[in-house]
């Protein structure tokens, strides 16, 4: 079998998706995912120009050697750009070889570990009651797993907090816009609003909370204590990673547990993290981290230091994505927890998929490779339409994380 053809689809039908097409000579094709929110088109050449006339009349069951070809052979390594364009050619390839087996990719990675995934949802509020009812909302759907975030008082918005009812979308159509921010403020608010969410729902509920790397790591450690009480499954993204020695500090004040990962592109990025017990869930996910073939290796390392995994799954992920990641969830044994925030209507049609949810879990389905698929004349009906996160500044004008 031999790659004959390759070529990138960009579609927009809600938010902006860049999609990996790999066709062989016997008929076979594969998908992957190349969404790098804010920055997609920055991937669809870098695939286009640099990485398809590379690929072309290679064997595509040589998924190991194709990834280092494109790893090492670059020169210019690592970088977001570079390992999500990777990540979409190699889950593309394994796709195909799911296919051509007729059979499962988690059955390609060790089979079955478990019979469904665990996954979390966003509930989330202009307040603590609105919060509170929109943890009702989502307990009621099933969910057993709920990350919890709502309005900071004295801050007119907050990012992670729809700012009206209906589905919450992150990225904003148009240029960034700018929200406000305040460390002093958001530590006094969070303790009570997870006193209230365990007070109103008791301990049956798993409750997760997203910190969006805003704290300095002393302020993180304070918080982690404070929350301890209340049970987290973990706190999230408590600090900027670049530092990686910054979770010392908050490992040191605090055994709330801490996850973070979702911007990491490579091992390195969390090598000490994981090898120094400074963090207990790795959220790199597979289309920003270089793929299938990258995060098996990253998953078996964290392992050795029972560091388990739990998925960014945000809607700025394709459904391509989160079919991989489920298949990878279902087979992995330290696996820990996966992120869902489900697509819109128009996404789903565009990418008919054979996973479902059902009680607080989530199925990969029995299909042959990820069991999805691109509805391309579809997907023409949505052009792209440019999209940023938010900028935010504290609230006397200074930059800080998003």
């Amino acid at each position: 079998m031999k790659i004959t053809n390759a070529y990138v689809n960009i579609t927009s039908p809600g938010r902006n998706f860049v999609t990996l097409k790999i066709e062989t000579d016997e008929g076979i094709y594969g998908l992957g995912d190349g969404t790098l929110n804010g920055r997609e088109m920055a991937v669809a050449s870098y695939l286009t120009d640099h990485v398809i006339p590379c690929i072309v009349g290679r064997d595509p069951f040589q998924t190991e050697d194709i990834w280092q070809y494109l790893y090492r052979g670059a020169y210019w390594r690592r970088g977001p750009v570079t390992m999500t364009a990777i990540a979409a050619v190699d889950v593309a390839l394994w796709d195909i070889k799911g296919k051509a087996l007729n059979t499962p990719v988690y059955n390609l990675l060790g089979g079955k570990s478990r019979e469904g995934v665990l996954v979390y949802a966003h509930a989330n509020g202009t307040d603590v009651d609105a919060a509170l009812e929109d943890v009702a909302k989502h307990k009621e759907l099933g969910y057993k797993a709920i990350r919890v975030q709502s309005g900071i008082p004295g801050l007119s918005s907050t990012y992670g907090v729809a700012k009206a009812p209906g589905r919450y979308e992150p990225a904003e159509r148009g240029l960034p816009h700018e929200y406000e921010w305040s460390s002093e403020l958001y530590l006094r608010h969070v303790p009570n609003l997870f006193a209230r969410v365990r007070e109103e729902f008791g301990e049956e509920l798993h409750l997760l909370h997203d910190c969006h790397h805003r704290l300095t790591p002393i302020e993180a450690g304070r918080l982690g204590k404070e929350l301890e009480p209340y049970h987290l499954f973990w706190m999230e993204d408590p600090t900027p990673a670049e530092l990686q020695e910054g979770f010392k500090v908050i490992r040191e004040h605090t055994t709330t547990p801490i996850a973070v990962g979702e911007v990491f592109n490579s091992i390195w990025d969390a090598h000490d993290l994981i090898r120094n017990q400074w963090i207990d869930y790795l959220r790199m996910t597979l289309v920003h981290g270089g793929g299938i073939t990258h995060l098996k290796k990253t998953a078996d390392f964290a392992a050795l230091y029972h560091v388990r995994t739990g998925f960014h799954g945000a809607t700025d992920l394709s459904p391509v994505t989160m079919a991989a990641a489920l298949h990878f969830d279902t087979a992995i044994h330290n696996f820990g927890i996966q992120e869902h925030m489900p697509h819109t209507d128009e996404t789903d049609a565009v990418f008919p998929h054979g996973y479902a949810f059902k009680d607080g879990m989530m199925y990969p389905g029995d299909g042959p490779g990820l069991g999805v698929d691109l509805d391309e004349k579809l997907a023409a009906k949505y052009p792209y339409q440019r999209a940023y996160l938010p900028v935010n500044r504290k609230l006397d004008g200074t930059l800080t994380d998003w």
